[in-house]
This record gives structure tokens, sequence and C-alpha cells, in this order.
């Protein structure tokens, strides 16, 4: 990925060198943080001049595609796309935004990373079809808004050529184009659904999770272990629980000085981060 005028470009490849998954975008974010004088201040995170997109995955029948980019100072965004026959869309968006970036947060009461999850971002689209909008689009959750504009996107690309069919958003006609870029007072928040707490009625498991043993390496050495079982629990239309095979999960992230991250990835559309 590359920084040009707050926009952002990734294109991802498979083991074959040809590209697998698409995307195109500008974005920002406001952000209603607590300060140490516990009152409120609203700051606006923009992508910074050095963007990458470590941990993005091409995704196939039956794993999920993600992409993923970090920028700024401890930052990082990402979005999981998950397929049908016929269609591909987008599950859930996960943001962090850490505090502790001082040029952003220069007085944040609360210090570390912060993360927030979106769920049911995107309408199906077409396969073989590349997502356009132009105009904004904006998703608020947890006293974070984050703002799009100028999307282009094509998940689950097939042959490694960027489609010419296009499907549009709603807001767009074919010639629509934003002459400035949005800001907080002019973008209309579409509805989302965020992930909610488990009930407390829910049914007990059938069965336990198998436990797995998760580990993460700086160079030769192992500088994150997880010995854990895993089982969530989602309230949906009704409860829903979902057992962590640790046969199909496969282990990702980075360790950092005073900070880890734990991915987890079990093949069937579940993306969990520690």
């Amino acid at each position: 990925g590359f920084f040009q005028s707050y926009a952002v470009e990734v294109d991802v490849k498979d083991a074959s060198n040809a590209t697998c998954l698409y995307a195109k975008w500008m974005m920002r974010f406001s952000i209603k943080y607590e300060t140490n004088s516990s009152d409120y201040k609203n700051a606006t995170l923009n992508l910074s001049s050095s963007v990458t997109h470590n941990g993005s995955v091409c995704g196939n029948d039956t794993q999920a595609a993600l992409l993923a980019v970090q920028f700024g100072e401890g930052h990082s965004w990402s979005i999981n796309f998950t397929k049908t026959n016929e269609t591909y869309q987008g599950d859930f968006i996960t943001f962090t935004y850490n505090t502790n970036d001082t040029a952003v947060f220069p007085d944040a009461k609360r210090k570390g990373p912060i993360t927030i999850v979106v769920k049911g971002t995107m309408h199906p689209v077409q396969l073989n079809n590349v997502f356009v909008c132009h105009n904004t689009a904006s998703f608020e959750a947890e006293n974070v808004t984050q703002i799009f504009w100028n999307v282009t996107v094509q998940a689950f690309v097939q042959n490694g050529t960027i489609s010419k069919k296009e499907s549009r958003c709603r807001a767009d006609t074919p010639t629509s184009a934003p002459t400035v870029p949005p800001t907080i007072a002019n973008v209309t928040t579409a509805s989302t659904t965020t992930l909610s707490p488990a009930p407390t009625t829910a049914p007990k498991p059938v069965e336990n999770p198998d436990t797995g043993n998760y580990s993460l390496k700086s160079g030769n050495k192992t500088c994150l272990l997880a010995t854990v079982g895993l089982q969530l629990n989602v309230s949906q239309d009704k409860p829903l629980l979902i057992n962590i095979n640790p046969k199909t999960t496969i282990a990702d992230g980075t360790c950092g000085n005073t900070t880890a991250t734990l991915k987890l990835n079990d093949g069937n559309s579940t993306l969990i981060g520690f």
C-alpha cells in the first residue's frame, strides 16, 4: 500500500504473484476521547505517510479474505470479505487506534490501543464485479466515526485481473464524484449493527472446545505463547455458539517492545485478535 493525498491503494498477490484482492480508497476517522481533566474532545485521525498492509489474505471458498492496513503510531484498520457461489461482501470492519499517539491524542486519559468492531458494512456484490463508491459513507460505533469516499474494491479477483464490470453504491451515479473531502458536518451516518454482548441466558454449549497451542516467533525465538480453548457466544437473532478448531486455525501477529498482537483465523470466516 502507499499514501497519496490521503488515499491508500493495496494490491494483494497470491502465491503465483497474481492479484487476488485489490482496493483503493480514502478514509479518515473522528474519535471522541476522554482527557486527563475528565472532559471529552474530538480528534481527527488521517492516514499517515507510511501505510503497510501486513496480514492481508487472499481468501478462498473456505477462508475469508482480509484487507488490513497499518499506519501512524500504532493505528490499524481491516475489513474481512466472505463469498457465496455468486457474491462477496464485507462482513465486519476492525479499527484499532492508539491513544499513545500524542500528536492526535495529546491529553488522553486512557493510554494504549483501543479496538472497535463494526458489523454489516457492505452489501453483497456480484463475483467478478468491482465495487465503486465515490460518495461518502460512514459507520459510527463506540465514539468513533469512520468516513470513507472514492472507494474501489474487489475481493476474490479471478485470473489476477481487476474486473471492468462495476457495482455502484446507491449514493453514486455513473458520473458522480465528490468535489471536496467530506467533513463530519456533511456526512450522513449509515445505520450499522455492532457486536453486542452475549445474553446472560444463552444455552450451555453442547461440547467444550478443543485446546490449541498458538505461538509467535521473533526471529528464532518464541515471543508469544497461548494455550487455550476458545468458544464464541455471538448474539444475533438467536445465540450462536462457535467452537474454534485448533487443527484448522492459523496464528499470526506481531511482538513489540510494549505490546503484542495474536490473530487467529479458523478458516471459516472467524477472525479473532488479542
